[in-house]
């Protein structure tokens, strides 16, 4: 092999080669070797099919410039791609380049499934220089590198403009929950219900935590509200689905992996800014994309997360997975295949070589608007995915009635407890 070899030397010696992001997961830490000596390296990552389409476009740019390296791929939705690369890494048969994100890097550390790339970057096969924003840093973990950003993003409401203009209102920069409230019930009364609901979603309710100056999680990896803030939450979400305000979880667990949003069944619904793309991939209905309300009209509460790259700790091959990611965090043709599919790009050399037209000039125009109002993001302990599937899981029982609210409580403290250790 000499291709891939000869672009890590040139990088030591200071050149620097041009690559491009995007987050995904590999699955297959046994290190394989491709047909006529080729390194073959397994990348999985989770999404929707136009995500599949673009990341494959990439990779053939990848294995057009590295030959000597093929790269085998598998993606799934959020919830399977998690329930598979457990399987797999508790077999230690983890991918050996996988997208991530923040809420798993401390869990996966701790458990030694995540290769330290600083190594890579000491050798000159892995850059972490032109990030945009801090995002070098998100990736790291008690001093190790596991982590590697390929995008970032932050929280929104993505909603059908078309049904707020009926009612006469614009969500705006500075909103109350209040105003979103009358609103999704003025139009709930046309028959469309008002939003998806987002009562179960932890990074929506750690939005509203931090207006009020907690967090979902705190500094010393506890739960940073009580049950009674929780039934509070929860009573107002499911008075509100039982109206019609918000749309029943039956019908949004049917329209599944599609949002509810995209299947008409709702006017708006909070979720991360750049899924923007894939909701307007899925439906011929226009949306826009709104911030986030706040409580006091000015404070969102809202922070930029990233996914990224990770390898694996029991990957043979190291230096290749690294210079997989290298390319497809810096290359910019990488960027101009992949735009704001996972998030705002992370690097200079991908956000200037990307123009952003359409629903990704929308993100681009949302996350200038509320740069200033952006924090520190809230750290994830060990344990914080468990936390927030059971979150997922118990709300939707809440929602759907088959749950109280008081029970449903109990059930995620003492599911959250045993899951954070404490």
């Amino acid at each position: 092999m000499t291709s891939w070899r000869s672009a890590r030397g040139l990088r030591a010696a200071g050149v620097s080669v041009v690559a491009l992001g995007l987050l995904a997961t590999g699955c297959g830490g046994d290190g394989g070797a491709g047909a006529g000596g080729k390194v073959e390296i397994r990348y999985s990552w989770w999404g929707g099919q136009e995500r599949a389409t673009l990341i494959n476009e990439t990779i053939a740019l990848f294995e057009k410039k590295y030959p000597d390296i093929e790269v085998k791929t598998d993606f799934q939705d959020y919830e399977n791609f998690w329930k598979k690369f457990n399987t797999q890494a508790s077999a230690g048969n983890a991918p050996d380049v996988f997208q991530n994100s923040v809420a798993f890097l401390r869990k996966y550390d701790d458990k030694r499934v995540l290769l330290d790339l600083h190594a890579q970057v000491e050798a000159g096969n892995l850059s972490m220089e032109h990030f945009r924003a801090g995002l070098e840093k998100a990736g790291e973990v008690d001093g190790k590198l596991v982590g590697v950003p390929v995008g970032g993003n932050t929280f929104a409401l993505i909603y059908n403009p078309a049904e707020y203009k009926k009612i006469g209102v614009t969500p705006a920069e500075g909103w109350t929950w209040d105003e979103y409230e009358a609103a999704t019930e003025k139009i709930s009364k046309g028959g469309l219900p008002g939003d998806s609901g987002g009562g179960g979603i932890m990074y929506l309710y750690d939005l509203v935590l931090r207006q009020h100056d907690k967090a979902f999680f705190t500094e010393d990896a506890k739960l940073g509200f009580t049950e009674a803030d929780l039934k509070d939450w929860w009573n107002k979400n499911y008075a509100r689905t039982k109206a019609g305000v918000l749309t029943d979880p039956k019908k949004i667990e049917q329209a599944k992996p599609t949002s509810g949003l995209s299947k008409d069944l709702s006017a708006g619904e909070f979720t991360w800014d750049n899924f923007l793309v894939r909701y307007t991939s899925e439906t011929k209905t226009p949306l826009a994309i709104a911030p986030v309300p706040t409580t006091d009209g000015k404070r969102t509460g809202q922070y930029i997360s990233s996914l990224m790259l990770s390898g694996s700790a029991r990957t043979k091959h190291p230096e290749e997975v690294a210079t997989f990611i290298d390319f497809m965090v810096h290359d910019p043709e990488v960027g101009k295949i992949m735009g704001y599919d996972r998030g705002v790009l992370a690097t200079e050399e991908q956000f200037d070589a990307y123009e952003p037209t359409g629903v990704s000039a929308q993100i681009a125009a949302y996350e200038k608007q509320i740069a200033d109002d952006v924090e520190p993001i809230t750290p994830h302990p060990a344990g914080a995915d468990i936390v927030e599937a059971a979150f997922l899981r118990i709300g939707a029982d809440v929602f759907l009635g088959t749950t109280s609210v008081d029970d449903g409580t109990k059930q995620f403290f003492s599911e959250a407890k045993t899951a954070l250790g404490s």
